[in-house]
């Protein structure tokens, strides 16, 4: 079951836009031609939810790594530095994550150029990240184990690489899926916002905001990329936990 959760919005988001024609017809608005009607725009419904998922999906997929990516090596200099460095790099982070992620999200794309929406989620995650990877790194530093490394005259930055990093990867692991749901979550909630996107945009969370003043002449084009976006944020969260289970 959560396979099926996590393949179908998957398959339609990646492998839809080779599936459309190249030319979309225009019709009637919110009329019942073809699979799934039409929408605010009269196009064919079927046609913008095979296009509106590609967006959603690399996008926050992008920000995620990225953040991960940028916030491990963040964290470990911070937890390998000296006191007053460690400061420095870290209390810049805690004033982002002062703000309400959301709210950080709006007030950056309002002065960010068009089509940076996946750094704008990445730098909302970073603060998260670092800190998570600095807590990881200092207990493990901690350990009898690391120590016995120094005393074999490793490097400081092998040990990092060769036990530290390791040594985490489970904690990071666990932390990415929940983090990928949130940059899904707030991916879509600014595209359905009309940030990131453009109004007309075939993108799924623009569908919902969209067509929801059509909802009772058809509510499939609100209520298919809606469901898409739940079944891949649910899909996604059991898969991680069922993986996480086998590991354990």
């Amino acid at each position: 079951m959560r396979f099926l959760l996590l393949a179908v919005p998957l398959a339609v988001a990646l492998a839809g836009p080779w599936s459309v024609p190249d030319s979309t017809v225009h019709g009637a608005s919110f009329t019942a031609l073809g699979l799934l009607g039409t929408d605010f725009a009269g196009r064919d419904v079927w046609h913008q939810v095979l296009l509106g998922g590609r967006s959603l999906v690399l996008t926050a997929g992008f920000a995620t790594a990225g953040a991960y990516l940028l916030g491990t090596v963040w964290g470990l200099t911070a937890a390998r530095a000296p006191r007053m460095a460690d400061e420095i790099l870290m209390r810049p982070l805690d004033v982002l994550l002062a703000v309400p992620s959301l709210l950080l999200l709006l007030v950056v794309a309002a002065l960010a150029p068009d089509g940076a929406l996946a750094w704008i989620v990445m730098l909302v995650h970073l603060p998260d990240v670092a800190r998570l990877v600095r807590a990881c790194a200092l207990e493990i530093s901690a350990r009898p184990a690391v120590e016995a490394l120094r005393l074999q005259g490793e490097s400081r930055w092998r040990i990092t690489a060769g036990f530290v990093v390791p040594s985490m990867a489970r904690v990071l692991a666990t932390d990415a899926g929940t983090r990928l749901t949130g940059s899904l979550y707030l991916v879509a909630a600014a595209s359905f916002l009309g940030v990131g996107a453009p109004p007309d945009a075939a993108d799924w969370a623009v569908m919902v905001d969209r067509n929801r003043g059509g909802l009772f002449l058809n509510p499939w084009a609100v209520l298919t990329p809606a469901l898409l976006i739940v079944m891949l944020a649910v899909g996604l969260n059991l898969t991680v936990d069922r993986a996480q289970k086998a590991a354990s």
